[in-house]
C-alpha cells in the first residue's frame, strides 16, 4: 500500500506536467516582420550615417591641421610648436569625446525606437498565451533546444495577434 501511494505521488506531477501546454516563438522573425521595425531601422541607419559623416569631417579637419603643422613646424619657435601640438591634442580629444557621445546617443535612439515595438510584441505573446492556455511561451533564441512534439510554434499566432491591433 505504501509503495502504491509513493508511486502515485511520484507519477502525479509527471502526469500534470504532460497536460500542460508549452509554446515557443521566434521573436526576431516577428519583430522583423513589423512595418514599424523597418521604419525604425531606416531612421537608425540614417542617424548612424549622420554621426559617421560628422566624425569623418572632424577627423579630416584634424588630419589637415596635422599636415599643415608638419609643413610649418620648422619655421615655428619652440613655444609656438608646443601651442600647436597642444591645440592638435585638444582637437583629437574632442573628436574622441564626440565619437563616444555619438555612440551613446545612437544607443539611446535605438532603445527609444525599439522599446515600443518590443512592448507591443510582448503584449501579443501574452495575449496568445492567455487565449491558448499556455503555461509558457519561450523565445527560440533563448533556448538551446526545443522539442516540437511537446511545444507548439506560436510565431504565426503572435503575428496574427499583432495584425489585429
Amino acid at each position: 500500500m505504501k509503495k502504491l501511494f509513493l508511486m502515485l505521488m511520484l507519477c502525479a506531477p509527471l502526469s500534470l506536467f504532460a497536460q500542460q501546454k508549452f509554446g515557443h516563438v521566434d521573436l526576431d522573425k516577428v519583430i522583423q516582420s513589423l512595418p514599424e521595425y523597418t521604419t525604425a531601422m531606416q531612421e537608425l541607419e540614417a542617424l548612424g550615417k549622420q554621426y559617421e559623416q560628422e566624425l569623418t569631417a572632424s577627423q579630416t579637419e584634424l588630419q589637415r591641421l596635422a599636415e599643415e603643422y608638419d609643413k610649418t613646424k620648422s619655421t615655428l619657435s619652440a613655444t609656438q610648436q608646443q601651442e600647436k601640438e597642444a591645440d592638435l591634442q585638444e582637437k583629437y580629444q574632442r573628436i574622441t569625446e564626440q565619437a563616444q557621445q555619438n555612440q551613446q546617443a545612437f544607443q539611446r535612439a535605438q532603445q527609444e525606437k525599439m522599446a515600443p515595438i518590443q512592448q507591443r510584441v510582448m503584449q501579443a505573446v501574452e495575449a496568445v498565451g492567455k487565449a491558448g492556455g499556455y503555461v509558457y511561451i519561450m523565445s527560440n533564441g533563448s533556448l538551446p533546444y526545443i522539442n516540437d512534439s511537446i511545444s507548439k510554434d506560436v510565431t504565426s499566432d503572435v503575428k496574427a495577434q499583432l495584425a489585429k491591433k
